[in-house]
């Protein structure tokens, strides 16, 4: 009885520690940055930036057009799970460096000075309105960087007609599987509320997807980028940088953007009709 006893204490306490982190895992998942409207629109006019907002005159991020025109496409940008948008101008820097390209980047509800809370549903609606207001006239390029890799991948498995290609720095296959990794004693898969899956999300996107996975990644190891990198059927590319920890995707090499264009128009350039 007293073993039993014993283990029904532990079975219990498994539980609460469970449920606690159920209901603490949004906070552990997403950490916003917070900032008065000023703040931010200051910021981005010094990284060259200007605000970008939807059809009703609400601010949804920042863009920088290029200074060439017409371009020859835009990049929208998803970043991870601790940054913001003004965060991302070091991409646009070694974008625009290269090629003529409108970049955007999306900031997340809850984040900055953006109204609402960051979850899986209002990411993922904040991104569809997003990319819905894009111009068409040319190729529409996704950079989604770890916990935005999530958001690239779907919204290229939900509007594949609108996505030429796709970089993902840092990604996984599966919330589930890296809050596995991470929290092996708790049952993850079972109190994980925002699952974000890429694996599934790319099975309806058949255009262009390259990966950078790096080998001393601490918080998404390579492994999880590998998993979904195998898992794609479509044309890919994978980039590792053996030495690489989780904030080198804050800053690959110029070279590394060079080939991301290159792989991207190619491919875009291969699937049109003759």
């Amino acid at each position: 009885m007293r073993s039993f006893g014993l283990l029904f204490i532990g079975l219990m306490g498994y539980a609460v520690a469970s449920i606690g982190c159920a209901s603490y895992q949004r906070s552990i998942i997403y950490q916003p940055p917070h900032f008065a409207a000023e703040r931010v629109q200051n910021s981005a006019r010094a990284a060259g930036f200007e605000r970008w907002s939807n059809t009703l005159g609400q601010p949804i991020g920042i863009k920088r057009p290029s200074l060439t025109q017409p371009a020859r496409g835009c990049v929208l940008i998803t970043y991870g799970n601790a940054s913001w948008s003004v965060g991302c101008a070091r991409y646009a820097d070694d974008l625009q460096q290269i090629a003529a390209l409108d970049v955007f980047v999306l900031e997340y509800p809850g984040y900055a000075d953006r109204a609402g809370s960051p979850s899986q549903k209002n990411i993922l609606q904040a991104a569809n309105e997003a990319l819905q207001t894009l111009g068409t006239n040319g190729p529409v390029y996704l950079i989604g960087e770890s916990l935005g890799s999530a958001v690239a991948t779907y919204l290229a498995g939900t509007q594949p007609d609108r996505v030429s290609g796709v970089i993902l720095l840092s990604p996984f296959n599966r919330l589930t599987s890296l809050a596995r990794y991470h929290m092996p004693m708790l049952p993850a898969g079972l109190i994980l509320v925002d699952r974000y899956a890429p694996q599934d999300y790319l099975r309806d996107y058949h255009g262009a997807v390259g990966i950078m996975v790096d080998g001393r990644d601490e918080v998404v190891p390579e492994k999880f980028g590998q998993r979904l990198y195998d898992s794609y059927s479509g044309p890919k590319k994978l980039w590792r940088f053996p030495e690489g920890s989780h904030i080198s995707i804050m800053k690959p090499p110029l070279k590394f953007w060079s080939e991301v264009l290159d792989f991207w128009q190619n491919n875009h350039l291969a699937s049109q009709p003759s």
